[in-house]
């Protein structure tokens, strides 16, 4: 990661997530009550609730005034008029004028976002509200134009906790849902006791909502449809491809005990692994010139099959690397020398067999027969116990390890196959062409 800002703001990032139910609607009903009245009665401890009251006040003598077809007087009794509901309200329903109806979602309109803030921070908001329940709000949604931000009322109890993730990917959704089509997303998947009890909560709850909140911010509330009994669970919340990223990695980071203070900063290049992945590179280019060279003058027209092989076999680990959207790190470089050397060393076993059958007097297509044959079990031997291994270093290994591991397994199953199937094709194909008495080998 170049980006040294974003690096610290992903290190510095505490991932608390968890999952936490919608209130129902009577309890919902009763938490709005409960802060409207509180506030009615209060009014005169926070200066800043005034504002509201200003603007409700200030809308309704805009109405008023807007009634086509009035008598001339009636700017002064538009103006009394409010005075006097404003009066009578006392200060009713402060609260829920900050809050709008937006389909099946709460929202607070950009303009009383900061007020809205404030009220909820306010310890005496969080002692007045029914117990059990506390606000959150919602991710803001960058396509919506009025720029409303949803508001959340959610049952304290946690039912999950990202401690219980096993991991987080980011995909891309398909199907027809709006929420993910075309749409990153980030998906998770939870630990064996996280995926009992995130069973046991959506079974409970069906037909409920279920709120992903991360660092006290609710990304997405989605309905339970059914009982999800695989433990995998999705983050939507029109993320953008970097933004989605950056969640999964900071997910997949674990939940931070306390956060990251950053005493030292230091920018480093990545020049000397760019050196290392070069100078490997250039290792492995002479390796390869050295044995091509030296195959075709030990063996001939044989070292220029075995030479091809070779090459086709190069060309299948690239491909299968590039299929697998593997980087090529220093330790894949050396996995891949290593292939060199033990495909060359398949061949090296079959000609010699072969030789060994042409001084005893065998035809050209028998000697190659009986070569590839009795050298097969020797190749199959060697390549199989070094496969055991490469999967042994890859299923506990970490990282440059796992890159090695990947390598030389892509390479292993490479050379066999070219090392058996590809030489002997050529050479069946140049027996049955002519019939040869000699074979340059």
């Amino acid at each position: 990661m170049r980006d040294a800002r974003r690096a610290k703001e992903l290190i510095g990032k505490t991932a608390l997530l968890e999952f936490n139910l919608l209130v129902n609607n009577e309890d919902l009903r009763e938490s709005v009550e409960t802060l409207d009245d509180y506030l009615k009665n209060n009014y005169e401890k926070y200066a800043f609730l005034k504002k509201i009251e200003e603007e409700k006040a200030t809308a309704l003598e805009e109405a008023l005034l807007e009634k086509p077809e009035e008598p001339a007087d009636t700017t002064r009794e538009a103006t009394d008029t409010t005075k006097v509901i404003a009066d009578e309200s006392q200060y009713k329903n402060l609260f829920s004028s900050l809050i709008a109806v937006y389909g099946s979602e709460l929202v607070i309109k950009p303009e009383n976002l900061s007020l809205f803030r404030k009220l909820i921070a306010l310890p005496e908001i969080k002692e007045v509200m029914p117990s059990g329940i506390k606000i959150v709000l919602g991710k803001i949604n960058p396509k919506d134009i009025y720029g409303a931000r949803p508001v959340y009322f959610l049952y304290d109890k946690v039912e999950l906790t990202g401690a219980s993730l096993k991991s987080a990917d980011v995909r891309i959704g398909q199907g027809m849902d709006p929420k993910t089509a075309n749409q990153p997303y980030v998906s998770l998947k939870f630990d064996n006791e996280g995926a009992r009890i995130f069973s046991n909560v959506t079974g409970q709850h069906i037909k409920e909502r279920l709120a992903i909140v991360l660092d006290n911010i609710v990304h997405s509330a989605p309905v339970i449809q059914d009982k999800i009994r695989d433990g995998n669970a999705q983050i939507t919340g029109n993320f953008e491809m970097e933004e989605a990223k950056d969640l999964a990695i900071v997910l997949q980071a674990g939940n931070l005990p306390a956060p990251v203070n950053i005493i030292e900063e230091r920018t480093v290049g990545p020049s000397l692994g760019s050196d290392s992945i070069r100078a490997g590179f250039k290792a492995a280019m002479i390796g390869m010139i050295i044995v091509v060279v030296f195959m075709m003058i030990y063996y001939k027209l044989s070292g220029f099959i075995a030479d091809f092989a070779l090459m086709c076999n190069i060309l299948i680990i690239m491909a299968a690397l590039t299929m697998l959207n593997a980087s090529l790190t220093l330790p894949g470089i050396a996995g891949i020398i290593l292939t060199i050397g033990m495909a060359v060393d398949a061949n090296v076993l079959i000609f010699e067999r072969i030789r060994e059958e042409l001084r005893s007097g065998k035809t050209v297509r028998t000697a190659i027969a009986n070569g590839y044959k009795r050298a097969i079990v020797t190749i199959a031997d060697a390549n199989i116990t070094t496969l055991i291994t490469a999967i042994v270093l890859y299923q506990f290994g970490t990282g440059p390890i796992k890159g090695f591991a990947v390598t030389l397994s892509l390479g292993i199953l490479a050379s066999m196959f070219t090392a058996i199937v590809v030489t002997r094709a050529i050479f069946d194909n140049i027996v049955a062409r002519k019939a040869i008495k000699t074979l340059s080998i």
